[in-house]
Parts: structure tokens; C-alpha cells; sequence
């Protein structure tokens, strides 16, 4: 896979996985109780700790703990490993997704300049211009089930529109991580 898709997704999990903190001033969505990116939580931490990464790190961490969330959302199905979601794309692909990480963040550059959506996205929380960035993924068609929203029809084999619909599956916007995913057979 490209860098260009693996950076397209990446940017898509980081703004989700920013969008997804509740511990921040403005509170965003709650999905996961962290504050990794806000001025007072992680950023004043990571700024101490890793001078020259911290804009990465609170990212990453932010990230990690969406993760978290998503795999405890998805253990509570009997089939969690035919579970393909925004955060857990596969194996194979969530390992370049993290070693493209690794790349972005040691060449120097801010993410607010790799991602320019990022930066876009992040600079304020506003929950209508969230939504709309969603809306502009695309319509989602799923079904509610216990474990989350299950997409409906076939995983993309592009992973690029796929991360794009798992995207737009988290509208509307609800008070608990959403889980959209799809169900694979392999």
C-alpha cells in the first residue's frame, strides 16, 4: 500500500481518535477518558518529556486509547477477529499504519503540516463542523447491533474508503464510542 493511503488513514484515526477525548477544555465527544491533546493534560506532559515528538506523541496517545476503546467494544462480540474497524483495520495493515507512524514522526515535520485536515479539524471542538467533516466521508449504511453499527454490504478492497465509511458510520454522533465496523469472513 502506498504511504499516500496509509496517510489518509491515519489522518482519519487521529482526528477521530482527538474527537474522541473527553478530558479537555472544551470536553469533546467522551468516547475515551483521556486528554492527551488538550494545553493543560498530555501536551503539557509530553512537551517535559519529548520536546521534539511531543505534537506527535499526544496524537499517539490519543490514538491508543481509541484503540483501547475499540478493542474493548469489539471483545464483547463472539466473532471479534472478523471485526474490521476504523482502529483495527487487520494486522498486516494496523502494522504499516503504525510503522508509517513511526516514519511521519521522526522526519522532523509537525503533523499540523503533514495532515493539513488535522490541523483544520483540531485548531477548535465544534461538534456541528465534526459532523459535517463526517458527512463529507460519505453515507454510511449499517445496522445497530449489540456490539456497534455493522456496516452494510462488502468491506472496499480499497482500505483507504473503507477507513472512509467506518469514518462516516460514527454519525450521528451518540455519547458512546459507536464501534462501526464490518463483518469479514476471512
Amino acid at each position: 500500500m502506498d504511504a499516500s493511503k496509509l496517510d489518509a488513514i491515519l489522518e482519519l484515526q487521529l482526528i477521530a481518535a482527538w474527537a474522541g477525548e473527553a478530558i479537555s477544555d472544551p470536553p469533546r465527544l467522551g468516547w475515551w477518558r483521556t486528554g492527551m491533546v488538550d494545553e493543560f493534560g498530555g501536551e503539557d506532559l509530553l512537551r517535559r518529556l519529548a520536546p521534539n515528538t511531543w505534537r506527535w506523541s499526544v496524537f499517539e496517545a490519543a490514538r491508543a486509547a481509541a484503540r483501547r476503546v475499540d478493542d474493548a467494544a469489539r471483545s464483547s462480540s463472539e466473532d471479534a477477529d472478523h471485526l474490521i474497524s476504523l482502529f483495527r483495520l487487520g494486522f498486516d495493515l494496523d502494522e504499516k499504519l503504525d510503522d508509517r507512524l513511526r516514519e511521519l514522526k521522526h522526519l522532523g515535520k509537525p503533523p499540523a503540516e503533514v495532515f493539513p485536515e488535522l490541523a483544520k479539524r483540531t485548531s477548535a471542538w465544534d461538534p456541528g463542523a465534526f459532523d459535517a467533516w463526517l458527512a463529507q466521508r460519505g453515507e454510511a449504511s449499517y445496522t445497530n447491533t449489540a456490539t456497534g453499527r455493522r456496516l452494510k454490504g462488502e468491506r472496499p478492497d480499497d482500505a483507504a474508503e473503507a477507513a472512509a465509511q467506518l469514518a462516516a458510520a460514527l454519525r450521528p454522533l451518540s455519547e458512546r464510542y459507536p464501534l462501526p465496523h464490518y463483518r469479514v469472513n476471512r
